[in-house]
Parts: structure tokens; sequence; C-alpha cells
């Protein structure tokens, strides 16, 4: 199965890159984690915030790859424990599919990536720095998949 984290923005500092790259190491071949950057959209004193985020829309919605299970990371979305995840990502392998997981900008995703979600992750009711989900989720999705291969390290 693979999973793929559609996110918008990029240029992320190196403990970023080295917090995610250090969780998706430790996932096998069968848990394949990939990254797909997507850029910002325009913004600016005289800019449209709708705009931007409709251009960030555009480039995610031709980002997720046809036949995918498409996870919506929204605030209003469902709040998932470590252990539902695992359990999730059970229902994923056993469908079949690979899954999109989508992180919007600064201003949240496009309300066509929200409609075309089969699932709405919350996680948490927190905000969060977008650099941080990032790590978040590939240490959760590492955690997940330890649990799924019944490791003891899992907590």
């Amino acid at each position: 199965m693979k999973v793929r984290l559609l996110a918008v923005g990029g240029k992320m500092p190196d403990w970023v890159t080295q917090g995610f790259n250090e969780y998706v190491k430790r996932l096998p071949n069968e848990m394949a984690f990939e990254l797909i950057e997507l850029p910002l959209g325009h913004r600016g004193k005289s800019s449209d915030p709708a705009k931007a985020i409709r251009q960030e829309g555009d480039a995610m919605l031709a980002a997720i790859p046809k036949g995918d299970r498409v996870i919506a990371l929204e605030v209003n979305g469902k709040n998932w424990s470590t252990e539902l995840l695992a359990e999730q990502m059970q229902n994923w392998q056993m469908d079949g599919c690979n899954v999109s997981l989508l992180v919007g900008g600064p201003d949240g995703l496009d309300r066509r990536c929200v409609e075309l979600a089969d699932q709405k992750w919350s996680l948490s009711g927190l905000t969060m720095p977008h650099p941080l989900v990032r790590i978040l989720l590939a240490e959760q999705v590492y955690r997940a998949w330890t649990i799924t291969k019944g490791h003891p390290y899992h907590k």
C-alpha cells in the first residue's frame, strides 16, 4: 500500500525534513509513504484568499491519483486514536487501495477537496503549524503500522 501526503507548501526547515524522513525510513516497502508538496496559492496585500485556496485546490485535485482513498485532514473531521488509525490502515490494505492524505494551506483545504474526501480526519482540536503536521502524520502512520504488525514498542 502506498500512502501519499499531499501537502500545500514547501521550503520546510531542515528539522521538518529530518523528522519526517526519520519515520518514513522506518516503514517497510509494503507501507510506502510519499510526500508530494504542492505550491501555495498567491497571497498578497491586495489578493483574494479565496483565489489562493482555489489555486491550491486545483493543484491538489490534479495530484490525487485515480482510485486512491482520499482522507482530508480537516478541523471538523473525526478524531482518530493511533489504534483507530491502525484499524483504518488494515481496512485500506484489505481493500487494496492506496491512500492520499490531504493537507491544505494556511487558509485550509479547498471545499472541493473536502467534498471529494472519503473520510475526514482531525488530528486535534488545536491549531498546528503545517511543518509539525507533516512529522506528526509520518510518526502516526509508523506507530499505526507497528500496531498492525503486533510490535510491542508501538506506545
